[in-house]
């Protein structure tokens, strides 16, 4: 079951949709389940509702999965560069992306200090860090990996799919060496082989090229954390929901093994 339900988002002072699954049978039993967030809700659960017409496939995932638990997606705004700016925890200037005033930070302090408080009080979760995680792809992965370095007490394990994170990359490294991390976190990082399709041959090798260089140099740092982690490079990978969605059972028994 899926519910769709909005709040205000108070850093932005508007709307924003919340996307949240219930595990089949969740009316019927007295069980506490674990939580995972993601950014980009909308993109989740169904074809009708995801911004290019195709989503995770998550709730079919989850349907059949053998550990119940909660999801609780988040919608961003998508008027102009809303989305770019929510989930972005730094300020930059992108040739590729263009200029973002991010405030994922703030973002960040909304989830944990308003949404998560009011999932945990309505819902029957295991409201621990051990039993929450978080998720996300593209800008939603950069935001995931910063959630679980800088707010660690709340998150122990994340999915960091096709993470933007070139354009931020040395403000990204400086947090995660002064990051104070518990060494039971898990962090999924991955990038498809094809992300940079249809660019240049040379855009496109130098994109290839950074990107490996940045998610290597990332293990390495979580690594001197004592933080497990495992990379995933999707053979003829796509920036798109459609290959993310098959990564979906491989992060799913890896972060929750």
């Amino acid at each position: 079951m899926v519910i769709r339900e909005d709040c205000i988002c108070t850093p932005v002072g508007k709307s924003r949709r919340l996307h949240i699954y219930l595990p089949d049978g969740y009316d019927r039993s007295e069980e506490r389940y674990p939580v995972m967030y993601f950014f980009d809700g909308h993109n989740l659960f169904f074809d009708h509702d995801a911004t290019y017409g195709k989503c995770w496939g998550l709730r079919e995932y989850l349907d059949a999965w053998h550990k119940p638990m909660i999801i609780v997606g988040f919608e961003c705004g998508h008027e102009g560069r809303e989305r770019l700016n929510e989930y972005s925890p730094y300020s930059f200037n992108s040739n590729y992306i263009g200029k973002v005033e991010g405030i994922g930070t703030t973002i960040l302090d909304w989830i944990v200090s308003e949404v998560k408080p009011m999932i945990d009080a309505r819902f029957r979760t295991w409201s621990h860090r051990e039993a929450t995680g978080i998720g996300g792809s593209s800008m939603g992965g950069l935001m995931a990996l910063y959630g679980t370095i800088k707010y660690n007490q709340y998150f122990s394990k994340s999915a960091c799919v096709s993470s933007t994170v070139i354009p931020c990359f040395r403000k990204l490294c400086t947090d995660i060496r002064h990051a104070a991390l518990h060494p039971d976190t898990r962090i999924w990082l991955s990038y498809g082989e094809d992300e940079a399709f249809g660019r240049s041959e040379r855009t496109r090798s130098l994109f290839e090229t950074r990107t490996a260089y940045c998610t290597e140099k990332i293990l390495e740092l979580l690594a001197e954390k004592s933080v497990m982690t495992r990379a995933y490079i999707q053979p003829g990978g796509r920036h798109c929901e459609a290959d993310w969605e098959k990564q979906v059972p491989m992060f799913m028994e890896y972060l929750w093994m």
